[in-house]
């Protein structure tokens, strides 16, 4: 479980938007919108390897995602964590992140493997320490 709240647990699962925040070299907060999806008791998260985020966490992999509704009254889950960076054997995690957000107008690429190459992809993948959340 990421929570063992039971409905903080099932809005993690049942959600796929939310905000990842990294901290930069000097410690100030920096974040991003991201689709995310859910492995196991682990957040994954597909992403170009050049991008921000990942030379943060390369350099301090604390996060935190908070993770929001798509309508109010905005109920968020924030996940506290660690995060490591996954550059190997992508292909599951990220067709489980292009599976939560089927519906939303993206698409699987036809040659999945090929298309995270191009995009020299990584996989942020989040181990939870500590969770809040406001569930109205």
């Amino acid at each position: 479980m990421i929570s063992d709240n039971p409905a903080w647990d099932e809005f993690v699962t049942a959600h796929r938007w939310a905000v990842l925040t990294t901290l930069r070299a000097s410690g100030t907060p920096s974040s991003s919108v991201i689709a995310y999806a859910r492995d196991g008791d682990e957040l994954v998260i597909s992403t170009p390897g050049d991008r921000f985020k990942v030379r943060c966490i390369e350099r301090n992999p604390a996060v935190n995602l908070c993770i929001i509704s798509n309508a109010e009254p905005f109920n968020f889950v924030a996940v506290e964590g660690v995060a490591t960076i996954q550059r190997e054997n992508l292909v599951p995690p990220t067709q489980a992140v292009f599976d939560a957000i089927a519906g939303t107008g993206y698409k699987t690429p036809d040659d999945l493997a090929g298309w995270i190459a191009r995009e020299g992809r990584v996989i942020l993948r989040i181990r939870p320490e500590r969770v809040t959340a406001v569930i109205r």
